[in-house]
């Protein structure tokens, strides 16, 4: 069973650090076996403090963290790093515990503990966008993109605020099980099965004012039709709305261009064909949109890294 390990840190705020165990518990094999050990350490075994006027006890001290196959990291309040960038001597020490080769994991503005544990250098990474600047001013060495909800760089991810550390973690469990297994989580915690690492952190206005319409039933209406062809002017006359007010209020509320969300929701489609069916290529590309196997391709190398071949083979190989 996969081993993951929670750091909560003096100071830890309370939301983020229940996000691994809620979402990670509530991922079950197809017979209700579960897939993940959460256990949540300090860096001595004693209580903490969080930054809701409440203490913690928890069960394990920080030697824990040599036997997790992913360590989480949630974000602390006050964030008691130096002006250069130096962590306390028992964080750091307890970093440096944690073997080359874990998956370790930041939730929000815990990527500062990273960066500054030199575990981000020359990475890509995300954080809280209103820290964004003074992140990349203190640490230039990281490659930060403070747009994106999550930052996926193999041994080490990074989330940006507060929900996004739910939108990572179901990530997670989508690349170990499968996009059913991260699905059925999902549903069972009642929260988005999929938002896009690269969907912007912040969106303007996410709920339109009384009076404007919104553009979810056009939404509904073409997840329902996946297969076939969609136009913008379509869905903006769907929505009975003219193409320049329907992208506008549809970036608004989803952070994405109405064609980047329409392409994501068919290689998710895509994705769990893959993983659960049998289906050629060619026929996996027409019941998703994509129309032909080339194009599907086109799009699964940039989404994923590999093609539709490759991640079905990898995905099966790794699952048996």
């Amino acid at each position: 069973m996969h081993r993951v390990a929670v750091l909560a840190l003096d100071g830890v705020i309370p939301f983020e650090l229940g996000i691994p165990a809620r979402i990670f518990a509530a991922a079950v094999g197809s017979d209700g076996e579960p897939l993940y050990d959460v256990v949540v350490c300090t860096v001595d075994g004693r209580p903490v403090r969080t930054d809701a006027g409440f203490t913690i006890a928890v069960d394990h001290p920080a030697g824990i963290l040599a036997v997790a196959d992913t360590v989480v990291i949630p974000p602390v309040h006050p964030l008691e790093i130096g002006p250069h960038g130096q962590l306390p001597e028992p964080v750091a020490g307890t970093l440096a515990r944690i073997p080359a080769g874990t998956r370790i994991v930041s939730i929000c503005t815990a990527s500062y503990l990273l960066a500054a544990a030199g575990l981000l250098d020359g990475r890509p990474a995300t954080t809280h966008w209103l820290e964004a600047d003074r992140f990349q001013r203190m640490f230039p060495q990281v490659k930060v993109d403070p747009d994106v909800l999550f930052v996926d760089d193999g041994d080490v991810l990074t989330s940006a605020g507060a929900a996004s550390g739910i939108d990572l973690c179901l990530h997670l469990v989508r690349r170990d099980h499968g996009s059913e297994v991260a699905n059925r989580a999902a549903r069972r915690c009642v929260v988005p099965p999929w938002r896009d690492g690269g969907q912007a952190q912040y969106i303007e206005r996410p709920v339109p004012p009384p009076s404007a319409a919104s553009t979810a039933p056009t939404r509904a209406w073409a997840l329902e039709r996946l297969p076939e062809p969609m136009s913008l002017a379509e869905l903006a006359a769907h929505a009975s709305m003219s193409v320049r007010t329907f992208t506008r209020r549809f970036r608004d509320e989803v952070g994405l261009t109405p064609g980047q969300w329409l392409t994501g929701q068919r290689l998710e489609r895509a994705r769990h064909l893959l993983e659960s069916s049998d289906l050629p290529i060619d026929l996996v590309a027409r019941q998703t949109g994509f129309g032909t196997d080339i194009s599907l391709r086109q799009h699964f190398r940039t989404s994923v890294g590999v093609s539709p071949a490759v991640y079905r083979r990898t995905f099966r190989a790794r699952n048996r």
